[in-house]
């Protein structure tokens, strides 16, 4: 699961402890962390989904300016008020950054890597092995 500062370790062992149990119904959370590399998270990502059709009902998302996210409280409390308010019963929440916080299409053209991001380049965003 993504690591916390000991500050945080109470809010991940909570995100972790639900993770756990697995699909418990709906609603559903998704937490992701995003970054230019595989060690820095600058980006994080929550989604809700009510029902099992169709995207995220609810999405919110924050991002750092070259600080690690997963080192804000702030964001962290601001996060878990939002998977609590929607009184969600499942979390899925990925073990590592899962890729370039730039968004392709907007951020970067369609098809093509993100330049402020270059060791995401090639790369598979779940295993971080090169791909190309």
């Amino acid at each position: 699961m993504a690591r916390f500062p000991k500050s945080l370790r109470g809010r991940e062992a909570t995100l972790k402890k639900r993770a756990k149990h697995g699909l418990r119904g709906y609603p559903i959370a998704t937490v992701a962390f995003y970054g230019p590399t595989n060690l820095l998270a600058t980006k994080m990502v929550v989604s809700i989904f009510l029902k099992e059709e169709g995207g995220p009902d609810f999405m919110e998302d924050r991002s750092t300016d070259g600080v690690d996210i997963r080192n804000d409280e702030r964001i962290a409390e601001e996060m878990t008020a939002l998977i609590q308010g929607h009184n969600v019963k499942s979390v899925s929440m990925a073990d590592r950054i899962i890729g370039c916080p730039h968004e392709e299409g907007i951020d970067y053209p369609e098809g093509q890597s993100c330049s402020q991001c270059p060791f995401w380049a090639g790369r598979d965003r779940f295993t971080h092995e090169r791909i190309q």
